[in-house]
């Protein structure tokens, strides 16, 4: 049963992080091959298991040790229909995947969580097509259908909400809203931007906001901004304009690589940890509504456990 489906504990003044580049983490840092970066995967194998329980508990105490909450977000980013298709998934097999990715976190959860730091569980679900780049647009209605196969199997598990990632145009994001609100499910919408702000489709990042939550009747709980280096985004931020105060969440990577050099880069660049949490030390001082943070892309422990510092001292 989910906890705090109702009241989600990161939407106050207390401070939350997350995990930092899972699938590049895996990849680099363990050597798994993960076809169609679907992390979801390797639960297949105890030992795949094994390193998904490690990884996502090194952070919960991590957060623990620091006094912080903690979201722990599922591997379930390429556990939708399409890309299980790729993989060999079947309707039946992505639910169980989905279910099984709940459930690891939910184990965890009863064991480490303290009233100290509270531990939300959230359902990642990723955009159905490229996140880097828009290839086929959905209309917002063939979105909901889409993305309502896994929100609704995460729906049924004790997942407190759902978060979608690197969604890179507005009609996905609407559709997804859609589609959580229809089971009320509480849903991120997390938008990935370009080196110039801008939603690889071309649309400023508070017009896309703005346009989601007017569709929607201001839907998501909060936006976050992921998949993308603060350098190609911290300037957005710099009005004062109503759309800024709905963003409570920070993911970056590690690069400042645009999205098109990351995409050929055959090796990690895990960036400079203590440049990028004192950025995220500056977007905390200048945005004091942000109270999620955690990396992306290239990014390890390293980066995390220094942006606890900057966000904690600052």
């Amino acid at each position: 049963m989910s906890k705090y489906r109702d009241r989600l504990p990161q939407v106050s003044d207390k401070l939350f992080i997350t995990d930092g580049g899972l699938e590049t983490t895996l990849i680099f840092h363990h050597g798994y091959d993960l076809p169609a970066f679907a992390a979801f995967d390797i639960l297949r194998r105890a030992e795949g298991y094994q390193v998904l329980r490690d990884y996502f508990v090194s952070y919960v105490q991590m957060a623990r040790k620091n006094g912080l909450g903690f979201i722990l977000e599922s591997p379930t980013w390429r556990a939708s229909r399409d890309w299980g298709r790729q993989i060999g998934y079947d309707s039946k097999a992505l639910r169980e995947m989905n279910r099984q990715s709940i459930d690891l976190l939910s184990d965890i959860r009863s064991r480490y969580e303290t009233d100290q730091t509270p531990v939300v569980i959230s359902g990642c679900i990723g955009p159905r097509g490229d996140g880097y780049a828009v290839s086929e647009k959905m209309t917002a209605g063939e979105a909901e259908r889409y993305h309502r196969e896994q929100i609704d199997t995460l729906s049924r598990t004790d997942a407190d909400l759902v978060t979608a990632y690197t969604i890179n145009y507005t009609e996905e994001a609407i559709g997804i809203t859609r589609a959580a609100l229809s089971v009320t499910m509480p849903v991120v919408i997390g938008f990935t931007v370009e080196t110039d702000g801008r939603l690889p489709s071309g649309q400023p990042l508070g017009e896309a906001i703005t346009a989601v939550d007017q569709a929607t009747d201001g839907g998501p709980a909060y936006y976050m901004i992921n998949c993308a280096h603060p350098t190609h985004f911290e300037h957005a931020f710099a009005v004062d304009e109503s759309w800024v105060k709905r963003i409570r969440a920070v993911r970056a990577n590690a690069s400042t690589q645009s999205h098109a050099e990351l995409d050929v880069a055959e090796e990690l660049d895990a960036g400079d940890p203590a440049d990028l949490s004192q950025r995220y030390a500056q977007l905390h001082k200048v945005l004091p509504h942000l109270t999620i943070f955690g990396g992306c892309c290239g990014t390890d422990q390293r980066h995390v456990e220094a942006i606890c510092r900057s966000v904690t001292l600052h």
